[in-house]
């Protein structure tokens, strides 16, 4: 006990000379070196470690004041961290904060249930996580100095630094400290009437399993630990986690009954809240896409046991886009809030509709909004499925009435595809994807109205196997043409590269989309052949503009998955342009998030080699798929192609601009240049070169052009610019 004494008094003076000493573990070297200049900038002392493992010999050595733990690391997570901190001596005194990301609530979770004492969240805010760690320093400065000058109650302040008490089990006395007083909302009073007033704060439902919680504690001398609730004379109601333990005399019998209690209100409502936004939407308050699919995937278990039918609604709105473009966003957003009250009111109480996020309450439906204009209605015990098409058209007909929005009249419709578990699909995801079939072909039937999906499927499939049948001899028949899309210049507005972009002239079926026959293709075993076809007419095309000397700038084509799954790609790719004669750096090269999912080593390698005949390499659609910034450290990657989804509304969402803005900046800190796709609008070029992206594509410039539109563009450009050059 001399020892742990004379630690505490060491840590009390180190605390007093204002340099705080901070474990900073974090396997990111840029994290790692951020914390530190803001730690030395506010006067503590830091020390970073890269993994858990040195940061566990890190603490044997000295113990900290306080740790800032990041939970995804290789090796041990945070997680494994924290709890072998926790389980060494003194190791449950080091407040412990963990960094984690604001969408991933059951990491803040997992962190709370490892020991971690509080959480911030990535991209960390400097000034927030400042404050935190004062406060936080600040309280364990407090802790220490009272283990130093009352060791009776040395343990149950080791326990927490919020409302203490004791209780004499020879004398009957009753002892509490001032806050907890203050947390029950009471006056300090004789040691009597004392238990007697908190106990009666204690919630009626909760007072028997803390009574149980005591007693066991009493009599078989082993620490508690429960959460109960509490009523205050105010009327407000707290939830207070409290853990009991026995101390004993000298001789070794029980002495005094010593416990805390500290108010969880605060982190419940954020963790409540966590996990209400995870699952919800903010516009409306219905579930999101993912509650939704738990909803279905629960109502489908349930409808294989019991025998019954499930049914999916899947509605779209008609023509929304016209109302954003005609009135403006926020009337946009208020008429989807309105159209999700609607939908609340227009689905009967016969047909137990909930917003409840309770995943027991399967006896009833779930109304989500899927994003966008997009909603979905799960109905889980469907007895007639006519029963559904009622429901439909109870939905389109609650839609007709006009809605009244910021002094305009708004009439809008909707179209609604209909699925039935188990005809339609025995899954989450094929009952999903074949209601929006049904809900496309009810809009290709004139809109406002609903469709079963079974009516479409034999045509549906029909086409499907058309595309199939045509698709393998399209190669040899050379239907397929690269159309080019110019990158522009956001300072200059000079065109600087062209991205090729695959086009299928199907001589009966016309015009055929990438997203009807790239997957096709995909299932077929087709797409490397495919992608071989489009890097050689990229090439070509490019030897052409170069002999003619137009259009001297790099074309970009996008890699699939699958062609680095076939071995040498980096070999092929360097004969295709020794066969073109065209230098390497006229070849731009585009990959998706998804191309690292499978053997990541392997593609990085191939990417380097790629890099290293000197073409540069983009990664496409950033922020849609799974990189992380540890991922991103390690591709080999030039550029950052944002994805639309993130440009469409920066004008009006400030989360999309605030992503956009941070995508350019987190690309500018690694050297890595920035380009915008789905441009549209003067505003929106404005921004993103205020932002200092490098380049932009979009219609605001040019739609995908064939390559006599293209030339005919270039040469345009390139005439205008030559008359504005000075003369003389």
């Amino acid at each position: 006990m001399g020892d742990r004494v004379d630690g505490e008094h060491r840590k009390v003076e180190d605390l007093a000379k204002k340099r705080p000493r901070v474990l900073v573990v974090d396997d990111d070297q840029s994290v790692r070196h951020t914390l530190e200049r803001a730690l030395e900038h506010d006067g503590l002392e830091p020390q970073t470690v890269s993994s858990g493992e040195a940061a566990l010999q890190a603490f044997d050595e000295c113990p900290p004041h306080l740790i800032l733990l990041d939970v995804q690391m290789p090796g041990m997570s945070g997680f494994q961290v924290c709890e072998e901190l926790r389980a060494r001596p003194n190791g449950d005194e080091v407040p412990v904060v963990m960094m984690t990301g604001m969408e991933d609530s059951l990491a803040i979770q997992t962190a709370y249930d490892s020991g971690a004492t509080d959480f911030v969240t990535k991209p960390i805010q400097w000034l927030i996580l400042s404050h935190r760690l004062r406060y936080l320093l600040r309280a364990d400065t407090n802790l220490h100095r009272l283990r130093e000058s009352q060791e009776r109650i040395a343990n149950a302040q080791r326990l927490s630094q919020v409302g203490s008490w004791e209780f004499d089990l020879e004398t009957g006395l009753f002892n509490a400290s001032d806050m907890l007083w203050e947390i029950h909302g009471l006056e300090r009073t004789d040691a009597a009437s004392g238990m007697k007033a908190l106990a009666e704060t204690v919630h009626p439902s909760d007072r028997d399993h803390l009574r149980r919680s005591l007693q066991s504690c009493w009599q078989q001398s082993s620490p508690v630990r429960f959460d109960h609730r509490m009523c205050r004379a105010d009327g407000s109601k707290r939830i207070l986690h409290c853990q009991v333990q026995m101390s004993f005399d000298p001789d070794g019998s029980p002495a005094r009954l010593e416990g805390i209690a500290q108010d969880l209100t605060e982190r419940k409502r954020t963790e409540e809240q966590v996990r209400f936004l995870s699952s919800h939407d903010a516009l409306t308050s219905l579930g999101n896409r993912r509650l939704f699919r738990e909803r279905l995937d629960l109502a489908i278990g349930q409808a294989h046991q019991g025998g019954w039918k499930a049914g999916v609604l899947y509605l779209d709105l008609d023509h929304f886009k016209r109302i954003n473009e005609t009135f403006g966003h926020s009337v946009g957003d208020s008429l989807l809030a309105e159209v999700a009250n609607r939908l609340v009111m227009s689905v009967r109480g016969a047909d137990l509709v909930t917003r409840s996020d309770r995943a027991e309450e399967v006896d009833s439906s779930a109304i989500s909004r899927l994003g966008g204009d997009e909603f979905c209605i799960l109905l889980p015990r469907v007895r007639d499925v006519q029963s559904l098409a009622a429901v439909a058209r109870r939905i389109l007909d609650a839609l007709e009435s006009p809605f009244s929005l910021a002094g305009h009249e708004v009439v809008v419709s909707g179209s609604v595809g209909i699925t039935v578990y188990p005809n339609d699909g025995e899954d989450p995801e094929t009952l999903l994807r074949n209601a929006d079939t049904a809900m496309y072909a009810a809009k290709e039937q004139g809109r406002n109205s609903y469709q079963f999906y079974a009516e479409r499927m034999n045509e549906l499939s029909l086409r499907r196997l058309i595309i199939e049948g045509k698709l393998r001899r399209a190669l040899d028949e050379s239907q397929f043409e690269l159309y080019y899309q110019p990158k522009v210049n956001l300072a200059s507005g000079a065109i600087e590269g062209f991205e090729g972009l695959l086009r299928w002239h199907e001589p009966e079926l016309g015009m055929v989309g990438p997203d009807d026959f790239i997957p096709i293709a995909e299932e077929m075993g087709l797409i490397t052949s495919l992608g071989d076809w489009v890097l050689q007419a990229a090439c070509h095309q490019a030897a052409d503009w170069a002999r003619r000397g137009i259009c001297t700038v790099p074309v970009a084509v996008n890699l699939s998955p699958e062609q680095f799954r076939k071995p040498g790609l980096a070999a092929r790719i360097s004969e295709i342009v020794r066969q073109a004669g065209i230098p390497p750096e006229s070849l731009d090269l585009e990959i998706t998030e998804g191309v690292v999912l499978h053997d990541a080593d392997k593609v990085i390698q191939e990417l380097e080699a790629i890099r290293a005949l000197g073409m540069r390499v983009a990664l496409d659609d950033f922020g849609t798929g799974y990189s992380s910034l540890s991922y991103l450290r390690r591709l080999p990657v030039d550029t950052l192609k944002i994805d639309r989804a993130f440009i469409k509304d920066i004008e009006n969402e400030p989360e999309d601009a605030a992503l956009a803005q941070g995508i350019i900046a987190l690309g500018r800190a690694l050297g890595l240049r920035s380009v915008a796709e789905g441009v549209e609008t003067e505003a929106q070029r404005a921004r993103l070169a205020a932002w200092n992206c490098d380049q932009m594509q979009g219609y605001l410039f040019s739609r995908p052009l064939p390559v006599p539109e293209l030339e005919e563009l270039w040469q345009h450009r390139h005439s205008n610019e030559r008359s504005r050059e000075p003369s003389g």
